[in-house]
């Protein structure tokens, strides 16, 4: 793997469903952290479908839309993308308005690199009249140009891997520092550690304090790392404030303001009964491998002196591209984890529009055994009829059978073909 990428040169995956929104929708919503190649997505669809562009990062247009919000909105002579438009709460306001006139598809594209206020005319201005996707940093496949999903695969009646199907064996490592942000991407892994190092300073100094008074901007920093420290779990952000020191409720105010800039991923609980989800608490991801190394350890070449690390962080990059590829994926899973009160877990669940379940496991091994279907069988005997089948991704290179449609599945199948 080269350790330099071209920059802004990589397919991202989910530009066909957005262009498909646009197709059926009179606004599209594009959310996901700063950074990651929204803003480019945007041009690039905005050039092909001959979308007027406007930012709300440029100052002068900021100040006028502040102004004038209707204005700017009747202004527009034709569709058009309107970047970061969370900056202005009222512009969306105005584009219901016009909306609710002319209900023609493709109208708007607009991103924003926060999720929307919770001042309730705002949040429901675009209720039924636009569709919401959210891009995240890159996934492995688009970094490679691999033209397939596994998380489609992962769902289709026949198991398209047969036993015996091998996966070229690759080290993981570098690409839990490398991650999948298209600047640090591209970067050497010095520059990558700097540019880390800002991105995190500028979202606590500037992007936070725009949301929300931060009190304790060093204890925001320090409860981020610890939740980069113990990702990939189940966590009580209550209790966590109190490891440093922060009160319980504003733990939980920052928490949800990392929540609201993308920075972290909730999986929530998966039960047979939808109802009993949220009884049991969400397991936490920072949203990017190397964003989540550099936190927790203060260095990306750090990760070779800490190998008990390294299997919580090699879940979350698992976790974080079957979100990736779901995102883009027809069908679209939903995304959750398993856990019993007698201890059995899964990683990741998945679960379809149709209520089909398929259970994951990572484990950081080239060979497996029984122990390792522990929560596998658990989950099956939970979901019934609804399982379709579980996965085992391991360091290995075959696809192996491990009972009725369970399967160990190299890691490398996210991102590469079969040979």
């Amino acid at each position: 793997m080269s350790e330099l990428l071209e920059f802004g040169v990589w397919p991202r995956y989910l530009k066909p469903k957005v262009q498909q929104a646009l197709s059926r929708s009179p606004a599209v919503y594009l959310t996901g952290a700063r950074q990651v190649g929204k803003t480019t997505l945007a041009l690039e669809i905005a050039r092909e479908e001959d979308m007027a562009y406007l930012t709300l990062d440029d100052p002068t247009l900021l100040a006028a839309a502040r102004r004038d919000p209707s204005g700017i909105v009747a202004g527009l002579k034709g569709p058009a993308v309107i970047d970061e438009v969370q900056r202005v709460p009222e512009l969306l306001l105005a584009i219901k308005a016009t909306i609710d006139e002319d209900r023609r598809p493709g109208r708007f594209l607009l991103t924003g690199s926060t999720s929307l206020p919770g001042r309730g005319d705002v949040a429901a201005a675009l209720v039924g009249r636009a569709e919401y996707l959210t891009l995240y940093p890159l996934a492995e496949a688009e970094i490679e140009k691999a033209p397939s999903s596994l998380v489609e695969a992962l769902f289709q009646d026949i198991f398209p891997y047969p036993p015996g199907a091998r996966f070229a064996a690759e080290e993981v490592e570098p690409r839990l520092r490398r991650g999948g942000y298209p600047p640090a991407a591209q970067a050497d892994e010095a520059a990558r550690e700097a540019w880390l190092r800002s991105y995190l300073a500028a979202l606590i100094e500037r992007e936070l304090l725009t949301l929300s008074r931060i009190e304790h901007p060093e204890g925001a920093l320090d409860l981020l790392r610890l939740l980069a420290q113990r990702t990939a779990t189940p966590q009580n952000i209550a209790n966590m404030g109190s490891e440093i020191g922060l009160p319980a409720a504003t733990a939980r105010r920052y928490a949800e303001l990392f929540e609201r800039v993308f920075l972290l991923v909730r999986v929530p609980a998966w039960a047979k009964n939808p109802a009993k989800r949220l009884a049991k608490r969400p397991k936490i991801l920072i949203n990017d491998p190397a964003l989540a190394l550099f936190l927790a350890l203060g260095s990306l070449r750090a990760l070779i002196h800490h190998p008990e690390y390294a299997g919580r962080l090699l879940e979350t990059f698992a976790l974080l591209e079957l979100a990736k590829q779901a995102s883009w994926s027809e069908p679209a899973p939903r995304l959750y984890h398993y856990r019993t009160a007698s201890g059995s877990e899964v990683d990741a669940v998945l679960e379809d529009e149709k209520g089909r379940v398929v259970g994951v496991e990572v484990k950081r091994a080239k060979t497996l055994g029984k122990r390792d279907l522990k929560g596998l069988w658990s989950l099956k005997e939970a979901a019934g009829e609804r399982f379709l089948r579980g996965v085992v991704f391991y360091l290995g290179e075959s696809v192996l059978p491990l009972g009725k449609n369970l399967y160990a599945l190299p890691l490398s199948a996210l991102w590469r073909p079969a040979l």
